[in-house]
């Protein structure tokens, strides 16, 4: 992607600061965390929807750990060909890790702003929680609209706004309550940033598509623990680039007093939160 999935970073490539930042063991935990809390649902829903359009020819951007992978490929016909892509190699190379043996997937690093993909290529390109981070949407959903063939289909998601997002929500409020003189954003400024679904369907029908549909979907998030919820966003997002900017040594601490507020409303068992977002269908 040139930037990942529904948060991704680099090592080497820096594009907006740290809100793609994904270093240490942040990939790992993502995908221990953060996919079973909330990109789970949200992947079967895309992969229901993607495999009912019958594709043969299917490109995903912004891959991620691959939890969309994984859900879709299973679901197409056997002749059907799926290239997945990414900006950043270790997050590809994990992806492709985690897909089962004989999966025929072509895994391929791009960049979603410059696809390097002849024109009319596939059927179908779909992207979870990758556009927020685009520095130039426009420009991407204008790449997305040229490897299309003509009547293809560009199927993503993108999460809507943070009140919506109960445990998102409840976690930046309790690290302003620990940071109140500079409250980490990250969580409200990108992921659930992008929700106007005017802004949407505009920069949609800039690059060039005409027929766009926006469903608003509410899922469920659900926790083993308000610790675990707590530790998904602390230590498996970017998220933690900015407590440790504050504090290098407040990481732990954070995470802890995000997992007491989480408690204190949740409860101390499992914790089930509602999590909403867009679902996106433009045609070419």
């Amino acid at each position: 992607m040139l930037v990942s999935h529904a948060l991704n970073g680099q090592q080497v490539i820096a594009m907006l600061g740290t809100d793609k930042l994904f270093a240490g063991s942040v990939p790992e935990n993502y995908d221990r965390y953060m996919v079973p809390l909330i990109f789970q649902p949200f992947a079967a829903d895309l992969a229901e929807r993607a495999a009912a359009l019958s594709p043969k020819a299917v490109l995903e951007t912004a891959v991620g750990t691959g939890v969309v992978t994984r859900a879709l490929a299973p679901k197409l016909s056997p002749d059907a060909t799926y290239v997945a892509t990414d900006l950043n190699p270790p997050m590809l190379d994990y992806a492709a890790s985690q897909q089962p043996p004989g999966s025929h997937i072509t895994w391929q690093q791009a960049n979603a702003l410059e696809l390097p993909f002849a024109d009319a290529t596939f059927d179908l390109v779909c992207c979870q929680f990758g556009a927020m981070f685009f520095p130039d949407r426009v420009a991407a959903y204008r790449e997305a609209r040229r490897v299309l063939k003509p009547g293809g289909h560009f199927l993503f998601n993108v999460w809507d706004r943070i009140e919506e997002n109960i445990f998102a929500n409840d976690v930046t409020k309790a690290l302003a309550e620990m940071f109140p003189n500079d409250p980490p954003r990250f969580l409200a400024r990108t992921p659930h940033g992008y929700h106007d679904t005017l802004l949407i369907r505009r920069e949609l029908e800039a690059a060039g598509f005409s027929r766009v549909t926006i469903e608003t979907r509410a899922e469920q998030s659900r926790a083993p623990s308000a610790r675990l919820a707590a530790l998904a966003y602390c230590h498996g997002t970017p998220l933690r680039n900015e407590i440790e900017a504050r504090d290098a040594g407040k990481l732990e601490a954070a995470t802890d007093h995000a997992a007491s507020a989480l408690a204190a409303k949740h409860g101390n068992g499992v914790v089930v939160a509602k999590i909403q977002a867009h679902v996106i269908v433009a045609t070419a």
